[in-house]
């Protein structure tokens, strides 16, 4: 079977048509008993029991789901929790231990090894920065004492010529080592 393409334009048409009310996320009854679906929420005369539905993760008035609560996260329809609200209100010490949301073992596990991976890396971080600090250490200690030995020292200058260094250099080299020592030797 062939679809034509004014078919095909006419079922697009009609489902653009229909889509507001597929995804109208509140609904509520007014006083005159009719029946509204909206994206927004109803108007503040409406009171909560005649709200039918709500949009995901809307908490309902009087309950204050916890940040990152399994109900939210699963996405549990909140519009049946005046219900729970009121089934729980009879024995407080029953609100008090549904107040405090259970943590998914399986989510506290991951978070737990993303910490202690995240610490390691750290340590290993700060060992690698140890290690570098001792190498700096070491060669500035062993440039020093070269300088010290009264060896002649070359070096190149800036058109690449070689130079050896004369004692103006070599007190100001030497102070660079010494302040290198004083920095990373510790």
């Amino acid at each position: 079977m062939k679809t034509s393409p004014l078919r095909l334009v006419a079922v697009s048409l009609a489902l653009a048509l229909a889509a507001p009310a597929v995804f109208a996320q509140w609904v509520w009854v007014d006083k005159s008993k009719q029946r509204h679906a909206s994206d927004r929420p109803p108007p503040p005369d409406v009171p909560d029991r005649d709200i039918i539905s709500r949009p995901r993760g809307t908490p309902a008035p009087g309950t204050t789901p916890a940040k990152g609560s399994s109900a939210v996260a699963a996405g549990t329809n909140l519009a049946a929790a005046p219900a729970m609200a009121g089934a729980s209100a009879e024995s407080p010490a029953a609100a008090a231990s549904d107040a405090v949301p259970k943590a998914d073992p399986a989510l506290e596990a991951k978070r737990r090894a993303a910490e202690q991976e995240k610490k390691a890396i750290e340590a290993a971080e700060q060992q690698r920065a140890m290690a570098a600090r001792a190498e700096n250490c070491t060669r500035a200690r062993n440039y020093l004492q070269t300088l010290d030995s009264g060896v002649r020292i070359t070096r190149n200058n800036a058109q690449g010529e070689r130079e050896i260094l004369d004692d103006a250099a070599r007190a100001q080299e030497a102070k660079r080592a010494q302040d290198a020592i004083t920095k990373e030797c510790r």
